[in-house]
C-alpha cells in the first residue's frame, strides 16, 4: 500500500496499523513508545485519494465512512497523528515543504468584505439549535478557562468571560464595542456585570437574530445592541473594545487594518482585549481539510504576525497572556456532548455531518495537546498608563464581581 509507505518515515512515535482494502495489515512502528491504533481503509478509491491528497482525504474518508478506526473511537488516531506531526516539524522534508508553501498562506486568508461575509455564513449561519447541543449554556464557541483544571464547561466559560471583563476594567457608563459578537452572550454578560452599553458586530444573520432576542429576553435591549456589520465599517468612539475568537477570521493581509480600527475606535484612555488562537512557531498555513469544511478563510497566526501589525498603530501592548492547555479541555467537553446528542444531530443533518464534526473536534483537541497551538490574550491601550502597572488588579476585580455573574434567560 503506497499510502503506508508514504507515512512510514513520519511515524516516529507509537504504532499505526493500516488495514487496506484487500485486508492486508501494514504496521508502522515508531522508535518511541506511544499510542497503538488501527485504521481500516475500505476501498481502493480511498487508498488512491489518501495517497495523492492525504491532508484532505483522511478527513473526507472518515466523513463518508470509507476509513474507520478499529474500536470506533476516532481520538486515538488523531492523537497518534498529531504526536507525529509535531515531531515532523524537525524533519528536513517538512521544513522544505513549509518554506515552499509559506507565501501561499496569504491567498486563502485575504478576506475581502464579500469573502468575509461568505466565510462567516458558512460557519455561523447553521441553525443555532445545533450549537446548543454541544456548547455551554452561555453559547461560548471559544476556549474556556480552566484555572483549576476540574471546572465544568459552564464554569470554565464563565471564568473566561469574567477574566476578560477584568482585563477590560469595566466600570459603570462605559461604552463597549465587541468585534465578532457570536450569539450575543458575552455582550449580555458584560452588561449584566456592570452598567455599560455594548455594541456587538457580526457578519452572520443567524447570530444577529439570536443575539437580539437574547438581549430582549434579558431586559437589556436599551443597553445591548447588535449590527450586521464588518468591523472595517464601524465608526464612532468607544471606551473598551473586546474581540474573542474573531481575529482568526481577519486574514493575515488585513491585520494592519484590524489594529488600525481598534486604535481609531478607542478613546484616548480606552482599553482593548483581543483573544485568539495562535501558534508558538513561525507563520504557517491552515490545515486544508479545516479550511475546506469548518473555517474557510480561517488562520491561526504566529504571535509575531499579530505584534508586527499592532506595533505600527501606536498602540501600547499592556499585557500578553498565553493559555496553553485550556482548549483541549474545552474541545473534549464539546465532543463528549456531541456524542451524547449524536442521534439527534444525525436525524437532522445526517451521518456525514456528524462524522465531519467528530473529526474536527477530535483533531483539534489532539492538535492543541501535541502541536504548537495556544490561545493568546492581548491587552492594549492608546496610553501607557491606561491600565494599572501591575497585574495584581485582575484577581481582586474578579472576586468582587464573581457573585454578580448574570445568568442568561
Amino acid at each position: 500500500m503506497l499510502f503506508a509507505r508514504l507515512l512510514r518515515p513520519f511515524i516516529t512515535v507509537g504504532t499505526l496499523h493500516i488495514v487496506d482494502a484487500s485486508g492486508q495489515v501494514h504496521t508502522l512502528a515508531g522508535v518511541e513508545s506511544g499510542p497503538e491504533v488501527a485504521m481500516r481503509v475500505h476501498d481502493k478509491r480511498s487508498e488512491r485519494r489518501l495517497l495523492w491528497k492525504p491532508a484532505v482525504a483522511v478527513g473526507e474518508a472518515y466523513m463518508d465512512g470509507t476509513m474507520t478506526v478499529e474500536g470506533g473511537d476516532l481520538y486515538p488516531l488523531m492523537d497518534l497523528m498529531n504526536r507525529n506531526i509535531f515531531r515532523a516539524g524537525y524533519n528536513p522534508l517538512s521544513r522544505l515543504q513549509r518554506l515552499l508553501t509559506w507565501p501561499l498562506r496569504l491567498v486563502p486568508s485575504s478576506n475581502s468584505l464579500r469573502r468575509a461575509r461568505r466565510n462567516a455564513a458558512h460557519t455561523y449561519d447553521l441553525d443555532a439549535s445545533f450549537y446548543r447541543l454541544f456548547l455551554d449554556k452561555h453559547m461560548q464557541y471559544t476556549c474556556g478557562y480552566f484555572p483549576k483544571r476540574d471546572e465544568t464547561l459552564e464554569e470554565a466559560q464563565e471564568e473566561k468571560m469574567l477574566h476578560i471583563a477584568s482585563k477590560l476594567l469595566l466600570k459603570p457608563n462605559l461604552k463597549v464595542l465587541e468585534i465578532g459578537c457570536g450569539w450575543g452572550n458575552l455582550a449580555v454578560y458584560l452588561a449584566g456585570l456592570e452598567s455599560v452599553t455594548v455594541h456587538g458586530l457580526t457578519l452572520s444573520r443567524e447570530q444577529l437574530r439570536e443575539a437580539e432576542t437574547l438581549a430582549r429576553e434579558n431586559g437589556l435591549g436599551n443597553r445591548v445592541q447588535f449590527s450586521l456589520r464588518d468591523y472595517r465599517h464601524e465608526r464612532g468612539q468607544y471606551d473598551r473594545i473586546v474581540s474573542v475568537g474573531m481575529f482568526e477570521h481577519v486574514g493575515a493581509a488585513h491585520y494592519g487594518a484590524y489594529f488600525k480600527q481598534i486604535h481609531d475606535l478607542l478613546n484616548d484612555d480606552g482599553v482593548a482585549v483581543v483573544h485568539f488562537i495562535g501558534r508558538m512557531e513561525p507563520p504557517g498555513e491552515t490545515a486544508p481539510w479545516l479550511a475546506k469544511y469548518i473555517f474557510p478563510g480561517g488562520y491561526a497566526p504566529a504571535l509575531s504576525e499579530a505584534l508586527r501589525a499592532l506595533e505600527k498603530q501606536r498602540l501600547f501592548l499592556t499585557d500578553v497572556e498565553v493559555w496553553r492547555q485550556h482548549y483541549p479541555l474545552t474541545l473534549a467537553a464539546w465532543r463528549q456532548r456531541l456524542h451524547a446528542n449524536w442521534d439527534e444531530v444525525k436525524a437532522r443533518f445526517g451521518e456525514n455531518f456528524c462524522r465531519m464534526w467528530d473529526f474536527y473536534l477530535a483533531g483539534s483537541e489532539a492538535a492543541f495537546r501535541h502541536d504548537t497551538f495556544v490561545v493568546f490574550q492581548l491587552q492594549m491601550a492608546r496610553r501607557m498608563d491606561a491600565v494599572p502597572l501591575a497585574r495584581d488588579y485582575i484577581e481582586p476585580w474578579k472576586e468582587a464581581h464573581r457573585q454578580m455573574q448574570p445568568t442568561p434567560a
